[in-house]
């Protein structure tokens, strides 16, 4: 199923997530599910860090609509359950993150690291694998610099890899960097975006508000 015209592109700041893309490592077009800043409080101030887009396959749409069509996008927001059932569906999703400011790639990798590994401490299912696949994680990043504009590209496939590209601006790179095969890593590296404790409210209500537009007029 196609996404409706009516879902465009988004602007965040000053970049443009397109409404369609093809990832890096895939075969698919996917939609733009949603897109928001990440921030971070310092000094008393909201500082931007980096804008994100998250694009899902078009089969999530039917998918979802089993339990979600019906619901407000004020209802689909403040699901915990809605945002689990996009982590762990099966179909394809890409994230692109874009930096506002620049990172170095340890920078980036420690804090997602660290998130996710709160998260599988926290719901019990830290194993030897997921450390084995954090270290993979770490180490694709760490001769990384990413200065203002660069972009770090994640597609993750259903069967659970996840495939790391990076781009000096927001362009889809021919090449991929890196493949994991761990699902909870996968998983869990959009979670720590859109999850319960997720760095970026406002990708989280941008998702929902434009999937309720579509698990609304799902037939």
């Amino acid at each position: 199923m196609a996404p409706p015209p009516s879902l465009a592109g988004l602007q965040v700041g000053a970049t443009a997530f397109p409404p369609s893309v093809k990832p890096p490592g895939s075969s698919n077009t996917l939609f733009l599910g949603g897109a928001g800043m990440r921030g971070l409080e310092i000094q008393g101030n909201f500082v931007k860090v980096t804008a994100i887009g998250v694009y899902l396959e078009d089969s999530a749409v039917p998918l979802l609509a089993v339990k979600w069509k019906g619901k407000t996008a004020e209802e689909l927001s403040e699901s915990v359950e809605f945002f689990r059932d996009i982590v762990t569906g099966p179909f394809e999703k890409f994230i692109q993150v874009i930096m506002i400011l620049p990172l170095t790639g340890q920078q980036y990798s420690e804090k997602v690291s660290e998130n996710c590994v709160f998260f599988w401490k926290s719901v019990g299912i830290y194993t030897d694998l997921e450390g084995k696949a954090i270290e993979q994680f770490i180490d694709v990043f760490k001769d990384q610099n990413f200065p203002p504009g660069a972009s770090i590209l994640f597609t993750q496939s259903p069967k659970g890899s996840l495939t790391t590209s990076f781009s000096k601006d927001a362009s889809m790179p021919e090449a991929t960097n890196a493949v994991i095969e761990n699902k909870l890593l996968s998983e869990t590296v959009l979670e720590s975006i859109v999850g319960k404790h997720g760095v970026s409210p406002a990708t989280k209500q941008s998702l929902a508000a434009r999937l309720s537009q579509l698990l609304n007029g799902c037939k």
